[in-house]
């Protein structure tokens, strides 16, 4: 997952309040409000072979996250969705990691910010296994995170708002210092709820479970992996889940847009097996963003 170069000093072009700009041009001032309040919104998207992978869904999500924030996105869904082959384009890529990003401006310094231009850039690059290859085969090795989600009526959880990643950068800088892949969070009733960046799938007896998004996102991945689990006839059980509970299930697999579908092998003191269902279910998830099965 490591890149050795900077972010900010690479060639290629980044959408930028629509139009394409040189990457290294696409700049911000230090007193944009988003810097200071966190008031900006993303998506994460990948494409394959050229083509990205639920584009209308990731855009008409970037919206509403916007929304629920009190923000304004100046373009229409299908404006986004353009502007992201645009980019894919421009970059001459075709398998990809993409970056929309929505955020107020610099117009207005405090809390409130009600008359700020709402800004919206989209950049794209390769970025090939989120956890590298080695994960894949052997899985990952979590560690339980201090940190908790938040609750519904605290947080905008509904919303890919940047300010809500915070706390996820926190618990995986702390487990990656004591030689951990990433780190398995619970809510704040203390159930189990995600990675610091993916869903979290379990199985047991042939069955696939995963805790009920309600204070975090329904990933697109993992609804994604969801359909393709019932199409296989697997019986999909969304529950809470509790920490006392994962002793008893078999396997364990993260979803995300980034992460895909990799594998756990453990979570604190629990172990799981790299298995044949996780590792049929990630193959069907890479055969249908690479257009070798349909979803339908």
């Amino acid at each position: 997952m490591a890149d050795v170069q900077s972010y900010d000093d690479r060639d290629g072009w980044i959408w930028f309040d629509g139009k394409l700009v040189p990457w290294r041009e696409a700049n911000v001032h230090v007193l944009t409000h988003a810097l200071h309040y966190a008031s900006s919104v993303f998506e994460g998207q990948r494409a394959y072979g050229g083509e990205i992978f639920a584009l209308t869904q990731h855009s008409e999500r970037l919206v509403k996250s916007a929304n629920i924030l009190g923000m304004d996105i100046p373009y229409s869904v299908s404006e986004i969705d353009e502007a992201c082959r645009e980019v894919l384009r421009a970059n001459n890529l075709q398998d990809a990691y993409l970056r929309p990003l929505a955020w107020r401006g610099s117009e207005q310094m405090g809390v409130s910010a009600q008359n700020v231009k709402i800004h919206v850039a989209i950049s794209a690059w390769y970025w090939g296994a989120y956890f590298g290859e080695e994960a894949i085969r052997k899985g990952l090795n979590l560690a339980i995170s201090k940190w908790r989600r938040p609750a519904p009526y605290t947080a905008p959880v509904e919303s890919k708002a940047s300010g809500l990643y915070m706390i996820c950068t926190m618990a995986r800088h702390e487990v990656q210092a004591r030689g951990f892949d990433d780190a398995l969070m619970f809510d704040w009733r203390g159930q189990v709820a995600e990675a610091t960046g993916a869903n979290a799938f379990f199985i047991k007896d042939g069955k696939l479970y995963t805790p009920t998004p309600d204070c975090f996102l329904n990933g697109i991945t993992r609804q994604t992996v969801i359909g393709l689990a019932k199409k296989r006839g697997i019986e999909v059980i969304e529950k809470a889940i509790w920490p006392e509970e994962l002793e008893s299930f078999e396997q364990f697999f993260l979803t995300g847009s980034a992460a895909e579908v990799t594998p756990v092998r453990a979570a604190g003191p629990w172990n799981f097996e790299v298995g044949d269902l996780t590792m049929q279910l990630r193959q069907d998830y890479i055969d249908l963003v690479n257009r070798r099965i349909s979803n339908a």
